[in-house]
């Protein structure tokens, strides 16, 4: 993974011990997996993985970790958080 479950805790100002770990692993996870599907690659296999994917990864996991059901009632909603495809839109790999 290329965050951990610390630094999305430190993202959503949590107090350490708040969720365990095993719960923010698998919103990094899912994060991970739904980015590296967008740009065409496993994200968790670069050398060296650019601020903005970090950054990207954090923010939807937050987002997943935040909204944890399919539908939400009485709140306005977006599909991802504001800037993630903005984040990722440059390393998406185009092929023909």
């Amino acid at each position: 993974m290329i965050a951990t479950a610390e630094d999305l805790r430190q993202h959503l100002n949590l107090e350490p011990g708040f969720e365990p770990d095993a719960l923010l692993d698998r919103k990094i996870a899912a994060a991970e997996s739904w980015i590296s599907a967008y740009v065409g690659e496993p994200i968790g296999e670069l050398q060296t993985v650019p601020a903005a994917l970090v950054e990207a990864a954090l923010q939807l996991a937050a987002h997943l970790y935040e909204n944890r059901e399919a539908t939400l009632v009485g709140v306005s909603a977006a599909e991802l958080p504001f800037g993630v495809i903005d984040l990722i839109r440059p390393f998406r790999v185009w092929t023909i």
